[in-house]
């Protein structure tokens, strides 16, 4: 008998997180409708969120010394609409989600994307086109340019661009290639230090994470949809942004539950004030491109010799081996480099556009994973005092859903309804707002957040208790 999607996404990613294989028959998968898409984007969403779940259930069984694990249980139609959006102003409303330059353009011979959110990118990509920030003047300029030699120039002037790709070339690519060689989570050993149970750890039953310090390097999107987990989970997440850096239309969404800080990693004070911080971490979440923290001598070596036995959890867009491995990417460049928006586009005739997936579903989906290695290490932590290194990657989780196409139209979500939300409103920076009610559930565990969502660099660079 085949394996159900949801089954099979789940086994992959607990069997790459080193998890049991017994604990999957543990996992409940319930809900009605899925995401419209060529591939199977409702069940990797529940498979994920399902992975951390047993991670976290697994934590408590070893902290509690329980027979077995509690019981996970997923809602595949909440965990398809958390992977779109999981807050509701009222009374106010959310900034645009791209700038006026970001989007897919017709190359002369195909499609490219422009990332321009973050200022620098809309430089970089305006400078190799030698035109203004309008629309009409970039994809003009953009039609004189084949795909691949425009994404490779704006690339190389410290821009983010992905030319369309299929599926088999992204295959036939070196860095598709080296993408297909790398685990779905890769963990590598990290110093011995204390147990993982100290003083200030001290988690009670139904909050494995009570006490327990997040130290969050991480920008949109899966690095603090991972962290958002960890606080759910009773952690003291601090998010860490340099100077300048904003999120205006994912703030609200992603900074529930932590504390939001800045400092500049490139000055001796913001070092010095970093190592600080990890000295009094358990773990380390942080997204940078894969040579930036070595170039500001904060690598891996150096971070476990300020903090032996910490877990320290990287994430990367395109991988950290291949030609590609310091390039900067996100959710919807990935995608198109992968083959998913060609797929999408194919599915519709191929004179039509790239089509994305429904979500930004390689972001979340490698958000929880991402909390699923957050929650082994602590485990392996506790029982062999050892600290580990753990890295996945959004091709790797895109090369995953690529396994997995969808094979016949699913019925469609359900509409919302008030039921789908928490009973109180949460009381946000910028007002108040409903939040979905958890996709996610583990037996005798309470998944709450205990602050609400507020603007990046609103607290100071230090933990609660002032270390």
């Amino acid at each position: 008998m085949s394996l159900s999607p949801d089954t099979f996404f789940l086994q992959q990613i607990w069997q790459a997180a080193g998890g049991a294989p017994a604990a999957v028959e543990r996992v409940r998968f319930q809900g009605e409708g899925a995401l419209a898409s060529v591939f199977e984007v409702t069940p990797l969403a529940a498979a994920s969120m399902a992975a951390a779940g047993l991670a976290a259930a697994t934590l408590e069984q070893v902290l509690h010394g329980l027979d077995t694990p509690p019981v996970v249980t997923v809602d595949r139609r909440l965990a398809s609409m958390w992977f779109a959006l999981s807050v509701r102003p009222q009374g106010w409303a959310l900034p645009p989600a791209w700038d006026a330059v970001a989007g897919d353009y017709r190359c002369a011979d195909g499609w490219i994307r422009l990332h321009t959110n973050a200022p620098a990118h809309r430089a970089a990509a305006l400078a190799v086109l030698g035109v203004p920030p309008d629309r009409a003047a970039v994809a003009q300029a953009v039609r004189a340019w084949p795909a691949e030699a425009l994404e490779s120039a704006v690339v190389a002037q410290g821009g983010c661009a992905a030319a369309l790709r299929s599926t088999r070339q992204w295959q036939a690519h070196p860095q598709g290639q080296a993408v297909r060689g790398t685990p779905l989570l890769e963990q590598l050993p990290g110093l011995p230090g204390l147990p993982a149970a100290q003083p200030g750890w001290q988690p009670v039953r139904g909050r494995p994470l009570q006490g327990l310090r997040v130290l969050d390097l991480t920008r949109i999107l899966a690095g603090p949809v991972a962290t958002r987990l960890l606080a759910a989970l009773g952690a003291e997440v601090l998010r860490i942004d340099p100077p300048g850096w904003d999120e205006p239309s994912l703030a609200p969404e992603v900074t529930v539950g932590k504390r939001c800080a800045r400092l500049d990693l490139k000055s001796p004070e913001g070092q010095a004030r970093f190592q600080a911080l990890l000295q009094g971490a358990d773990v380390l979440v942080h997204g940078y491109r894969s040579d930036a923290l070595e170039a500001l001598g904060l690598g891996a070596a150096q971070r476990q010799a300020w903090r032996p036995g910490l877990v320290d959890v990287a994430l990367d867009a395109y991988g950290f081996t291949g030609p590609w491995a310091q390039r900067r990417g996100f959710d919807s460049l990935v995608q198109m480099s992968l083959g998913v928006a060609d797929a999408g586009r194919r599915s519709q005739g191929d004179d039509t556009p790239p089509v994305p997936l429904p979500v930004q579903a390689l972001d979340h989906a490698t958000g929880y994973l991402l909390a699923c290695a957050a929650l082994r290490g602590l485990t392996q932590r506790l029982q062999h005092g050892q600290g580990s290194l753990w890295r996945a990657s959004l091709a790797r989780t895109g090369q995953l859903l690529l396994e997995r196409p969808s094979t016949s139209p699913a019925a469609p979500l359900p509409p919302e309804t008030e039921a789908d939300f928490l009973p109180t409103l949460e009381a946000t920076a910028w007002g108040p707002a409903r939040r979905l009610r958890p996709a996610l559930c583990i037996d005798g565990l309470v998944l709450q957040h205990a602050l609400p969502a507020g603007p990046l660099g609103s607290s100071p660079a230090r933990w609660h208790d002032g270390g």
